[in-house]
């Protein structure tokens, strides 16, 4: 019986941090298991007369941070000849991430399966997602109009501006009524009235209970989960720019909200999604390259990549048995 083949569409491997990265949690679970696991960037993707083609390189890849990879082959061919493609490119969500999606798209119709959905992926933006569970949401504005923003301010006082395609925290502004700078902030997060950006009123519990990254897997969550804490001279739960992570069991109403996404998620084919969640309202759907494996895995010691795994085997199996 043949291995399964598995893909994996990230950022340069020698770029990432191994002690810390998700993706090589997975393609250290997937090599334990026996399966072939293959390295792609977006380079190597391409369209030939119509089908889905790559550069694939095979990797042996180690519990060791200074010497976490080997390639150990290389071919050109059909990427509908893998198993399994996991897209974990991080953002920003770009015109050439959503070139790379088209070239998926087609390797998911030549037979691969593709986490998550090339489709989905387009469709679902992690900041602007919200607005289809706005019942588990704090007050949110999607806009690109300055005067909008102002008057979303003056009513709740304090609020969040986010860029739509941006990840771990960058450019994320925290506005209070009054302050001096608002304009400003304004201005350059909208490009002065031509960029749409995300704004939410203030959640005051990410002071204390921090920013929950809860990772749901088929739709399906974790009931263990971090939070991240702010520093103290910093707003933001983003442990890219400081903050502190603990270990958090899910309460009621993350089990709740989780609820409320899980069918539409699973419809959407998002196998794979790390969803923010400040006090009681969800923040962010992330669905690009959701991280937290390794900060949950070292909390409870558990091993979220088998549990993922495990799902990814059973989706394969489903597929074969159609």
């Amino acid at each position: 019986m043949k291995p399964i083949r598995i893909g994996f569409v990230m950022d340069p491997i020698e770029t990432i941090n191994p002690k810390k990265d998700t993706t090589l949690a997975f393609m250290l679970e997937a090599q334990a298991r026996g399966w072939q696991v293959v390295y792609l960037t977006m380079e190597d993707l391409y369209l030939a007369n119509g089908r889905a083609e790559g550069r694939m390189r095979t990797v042996k890849v180690f519990y060791d941070e200074h010497h976490w990879f080997e390639m150990v082959g290389e071919e050109q061919g059909s990427l509908g000849s893998l198993d399994l493609i996991l897209m974990r490119k991080d953002p920003p969500f770009d015109m050439e991430y959503i070139m790379a999606t088209y070239i998926l798209e087609r390797a998911e119709t030549e037979g691969a399966l593709v986490i998550n959905r090339p489709g989905s992926l387009r469709d679902v933006n992690e900041k602007v997602y919200t607005a289809w569970f706005p019942q588990c949401c704090p007050p949110a504005l999607f806009t690109r109009s300055k005067q909008a923003i102002r008057e979303f301010l003056d009513h709740h006082q304090k609020i969040v501006i986010k860029p739509t395609g941006k990840m771990g925290g960058r450019s994320v502004f925290v506005i209070s009524r009054g302050d001096p700078n608002t304009n400003v902030i304004i201005e350059e997060m909208t490009q002065y009235g031509t960029l749409y950006v995300q704004a939410q009123a203030y959640v005051p519990e990410i002071v204390s209970g921090g920013d929950k990254r809860i990772l749901l897997i088929n739709g399906v969550p974790v009931e263990q989960a971090i939070a991240r804490i702010p520093g103290k001279e910093d707003h933001r739960g983003n442990l890219a720019v400081g903050a502190q992570a603990k270990g958090i069991l899910l309460s009621e109403r993350d089990k709740w909200i989780c609820g409320e996404l899980a069918p539409v998620l699973k419809e959407k084919g998002l196998y794979f999604v790390g969803i923010d969640i400040i006090g009681d309202y969800l923040t962010e759907i992330n669905v690009t390259s959701p991280t937290g494996v390794r900060e949950i895995d070292k909390f409870f010691h558990i091993n979220v990549s088998a549990i993922f795994m495990d799902a990814m085997a059973e989706l394969l199996t489903a597929r074969k048995s159609l």
